[in-house]
């Protein structure tokens, strides 16, 4: 008979991982929509776009652990809203680069300042900063391993 793991119960920590993320996002969708329109997911993209100039929707797929079809499709979306502009690759043709337009940037600054009062209203009240910093070091870890070793790609 194999011994039991030394870590407590991983199931349950599995559990309240994905729970907390689901309630967490969909409170932030709801915060966003109201306020601005749009939804985590494409605020996400924006923010990272603002960050990242010129990136490509592998780099973005890579980033979100998503795959490229659903990625492009969200670039799409934002391109069609006039946040988000395609410009040609130099470095390759079969690829476009994406930068946020002035109403993009516009919209993403707005929007930052919504999301991070909406996820620290949602985390401060129960975590203390000792807590949080212990967490965020916990998931940086097991993120890193994740990437690290290609787990959990999407492979299309």
């Amino acid at each position: 008979m194999a011994s039991k793991s030394s870590v407590p119960d991983p199931v349950t920590l599995f559990a309240d991982l994905v729970r907390c993320e689901t309630r967490l996002y969909n409170a932030l969708n709801d915060r966003l929509r109201e306020r601005h329109g749009i939804v985590t997911s494409q605020y996400e993209f924006l923010h990272y776009l603002r960050e990242h100039p010129g990136s490509r929707v592998a780099d973005l797929a890579t980033e979100f652990a998503i795959g490229i079809g659903a990625t492009s499709k969200g670039m799409d979306r934002l391109e069609r809203q006039g946040w988000v502009a395609r410009q040609p690759n130099p470095a390759d043709r079969r690829s476009s680069l994406l930068i946020l337009t002035d109403e993009g940037r516009r919209l993403t600054d707005a929007a930052e300042q919504t999301f991070t009062e909406r996820v620290t209203e949602l985390i401060e009240p129960t975590l203390d900063a000792t807590r949080i910093s212990t967490t965020m070091q916990t998931f940086a870890l097991l993120r890193g391993a994740l990437e690290r070793d290609q787990i959990g790609m999407p492979t299309g």
